[in-house]
């Protein structure tokens, strides 16, 4: 059971007391409106934070203290939901009942999440230099592992081009010129900045009640100075004119993405309908894109459908052969036009359901995954309890389905296209 309890200054502490697993789990996580001058400075300070403190000041001696809790982990988290960006840190530790007698773990855990995000390593006006350099070079190259491997290109293309508008087609890490242009003294700047006005959403799955959760997490919040400022609501996607783009590029697979708007948002009621959509369209195990296109047609390497609840957008995408574009553009549609039309099967329609359903069963399993499942859902937008959440999946119906496949309106075509084939 979720357990919510306002901590003051715009911090919210959510606990989900659960005594079956041996780990516990503890985020951190500010929130900030997703822009583009901003998400590479949030994306970099967290790892920063996490290269020493000021008791702690490099590595090795977050090692020692991290193996002193029993072999604790501690890692950034930066994730995108909705509008907004999180940044912050997220802890793994044994639950103090597995400890040695005498020997607690959540309290030093706490105490030990407080330092690393309020005592970081200084040096004259701003971070640690080499901290910062170090940690730009690491964000520079999972950014420019992006370019290499041409599946994520080619989502993070089609991103760019149907979200010139939105918050979306921002990359969630920033842009690699954005990374460079960062110094010491603005990332610093910017980190006393968010910790100031920033709500700030606390996150725990353990054995402790909450109360005493909430007691230890006292000192970090009584350090803290606020004025916080309020997020803007999350947003439907921000319309712009349709387009469609190729982009030649010297690969042996091409790259189809076909992009539907929809007015269906987690918001709505008819949203488990428009997911249920989505997966018998391009998610299941016997999906009708696979089935039809793949299986049946060959025409395609791979393809599959997503669908983003929080901005009404389903995705197609595809590996094909250059010379079959235009083909799997009509099957797509085809198969589209089916949905529509309320033309599904049985078995499709159980095994869409099953896969669902069988994924927010998995939510308990650890957790890492009730904290993410919870955290996506709070703060993006679906505010549901996964079981809540299986009851609406299970009372849709094939003319739910139907319905809200009628609203799928195709707006952008992106295709990098394999040189040469």
């Amino acid at each position: 059971m979720l357990t919510t309890i306002s901590l003051g200054q715009g911090i919210t502490l959510r606990c989900i007391r659960q005594s079956r697993f041996k780990q516990g789990c503890l985020s951190l996580q500010l929130l900030r409106p997703m822009t583009r001058e901003e998400a590479a400075l949030n994306a970099l300070f967290p790892a920063v934070l996490l290269r020493g403190t000021e008791k702690s000041p490099d590595l090795r001696a977050i090692t020692l203290r991290l193996d002193d809790l029993y072999g604790a982990s501690v890692g950034a988290v930066v994730r995108r939901l909705g509008d907004y960006q999180t940044t912050g840190l997220i802890c793994s530790f044994i639950e103090d009942a597995y400890a040695l007698e005498g020997d607690r773990i959540l309290a030093p855990m706490a105490d030990f999440l407080r330092e690393l995000l309020l005592e970081p390593v200084m040096e004259g006006q701003g971070f640690s230099r080499d901290f910062v350099e170090g940690e730009k070079t690491n964000l520079i190259s999972a950014i420019d592992t992006i370019r290499n491997d041409k599946q994520l290109y080619a989502s993070h293309q089609f991103a760019r081009l149907m979200c010139r508008e939105d918050s979306l087609g921002i990359p969630r890490l920033g842009e690699r010129a954005d990374v460079e242009a960062i110094t010491p003294e603005s990332l610093y700047a910017h980190y006393r900045k968010v910790l100031r006005e920033c709500p700030m959403e606390i996150f725990y799955v353990g054995s402790q009640a909450p109360e005493t959760v909430a007691e230890l997490l006292r000192p970090l919040i009584c350090s803290l100075s606020r004025q916080v400022q309020p997020l803007p609501s999350q947003t439907p996607f921000h319309a712009c004119e349709p387009q469609s783009q190729v982009e030649p590029m010297d690969v042996t697979q091409s790259r189809l993405c076909m992009g539907y708007t929809t007015p269906i948002t987690f918001r709505d009621d008819r949203f488990a309908a428009m997911q249920l959509c989505s997966t018998i369209l391009g998610g299941s195990m016997s999906n009708k894109l696979f089935t039809v296109i793949r299986e049946q047609m060959s025409l395609c390497y791979d393809i599959g459908s997503s669908y983003n609840g929080g901005k009404g957008i389903l995705s197609v995408k595809a590996g094909i052969d250059a010379s079959r574009e235009e083909t799997v553009r009509r099957e797509v549609e085809r198969q589209i036009d089916a949905c529509r039309r309320g033309d599904i099967t049985e078995q499709e329609l159980s095994a869409a359901r099953q896969t669902l359903i069988s994924q927010l069963r998995q939510v308990p399993d650890s957790p890492g995954s009730l904290e993410n499942y919870y955290t996506s859902s709070l703060i993006g937008g679906l505010n549901m309890e996964p079981e809540t959440y299986m009851e609406k999946l299970l009372a849709v119906t094939r003319e739910d389905i139907a319905r809200a496949a009628g609203t799928l309106q195709l707006h952008t075509v992106y295709f990098l296209k394999g040189e040469g084939q």
